[in-house]
């Protein structure tokens, strides 16, 4: 099939997603897709559940398949996880992060629920925020132990639930984080910790260290507006944290914000800390940064040195509370 000409498109999001003048769709990558197994190499195991219908919102769980042949003595760590994409290409059933989980859950030994919200452009921005949110609301339906799915009826303990997310799903678990400080939905759970992965924030003005080159900032810059049409631009707390009056609201304990050295929205991640600590909320932010390393490099290069690194971090911000309580 011939390359379509730069007359047939109407946005080029290269290498995520290309969009014709004719309202054709070409997502370029995270299109293929696993179903839910039992993994013999992790010893996991994983399922799909439905949260709601209208609108469609799923989510894969998983859990380390020793739980289920066992009596543990108390129940272990929810990690409710938001895939990236720019909000618009990959899913929780995704190879990427199917495998990613699959790995993770057996490294910590806790109970996972990985998101599966609407995508732009055919559901644009709020449609992942609100979906997420949703599943959230779902996750708290488990905290009296009569919610509709019995993994985390029997096993998840909803005193400690942490967020996580990479990219565009780190800038959903930041929504999330703040959306349960300012508002009064969700009863029963605790956020213990946030990790942002990457994450995709942005804002009209550089930060400091921040390359002043043009590309960056007109590709997300595009690619917000495409994704969020609503939007009121950049600034938009949203997309731009250091412009939302209620960020010292975000409700959880602890944040880490995982950054590489390379990548082009590192300066964002490390500022997103500094405003966080200066912003009245009360609790621990620490930075973590893959020197030599690119965006998202973990998922693209999960055996290196680095990747292994960040998830032995990632288990050990997950179960260092999880120790504390046990030694309650």
């Amino acid at each position: 099939m011939a390359e379509p000409s730069s007359d047939d498109l109407l946005h080029d999001f290269s290498p995520m997603l290309r969009v014709y003048k004719d309202g054709r769709i070409d997502r370029i990558l995270g299109t293929s897709t696993l179903p839910p197994s039992f993994d013999p190499t992790s010893g996991v195991v994983s399922k799909d559940v439905s949260i709601s219908s209208h609108p469609p919102v799923s989510a894969r769980l998983y859990t380390p398949r020793s739980l289920l042949d066992s009596s543990p003595s108390a129940k272990l760590p929810l990690l409710v996880y938001f895939h990236g994409g720019g909000f618009c290409i990959e899913s929780s059933s995704s190879p990427t992060y199917h495998n990613y989980l699959n790995r993770l859950v057996s490294a910590g030994n806790f109970l996972c629920v990985s998101v599966e919200y609407r995508r732009a452009p055919e559901d644009p921005l709020p449609a992942a925020f609100d979906d997420s949110w949703a599943a959230m609301k779902w996750v708290a339906s488990h905290a009296g132990g009569s919610g509709p799915d019995e993994w985390l009826n029997c096993f998840a303990d909803l005193r400690r639930v942490f967020l996580a997310g990479d990219s565009a799903g780190a800038n959903i678990a930041h929504y999330v984080a703040l959306r349960f400080g300012t508002s009064e939905e969700l009863t029963g759970i605790e956020i213990e910790g946030a990790m942002l992965v990457h994450p995709f924030f942005w804002g009209s003005e550089p930060v400091e260290g921040e390359p002043k080159g043009p590309e960056i900032s007109k590709f997300v810059e595009g690619l917000w507006s495409f994704i969020c049409p609503d939007t009121s631009g950049i600034d938009d707390p949203r997309m731009n944290p250091a412009k939302d009056p209620d960020l010292g609201r975000l409700r959880c304990r602890r944040v880490i914000v995982f950054v590489a050295e390379k990548d082009g929205l590192r300066h964002r991640g490390v500022h997103y800390a500094e405003i966080l600590r200066q912003s009245g909320w009360g609790g621990e932010v620490t930075v973590d940064e893959a020197k030599g390393c690119d965006h998202v490099f973990h998922l693209f290069d999960p055996g290196c040195d680095e990747a292994e690194e960040m998830m032995k971090t990632t288990v050990n911000f997950i179960n260092a509370t999880a120790a504390a309580v046990g030694n309650n």
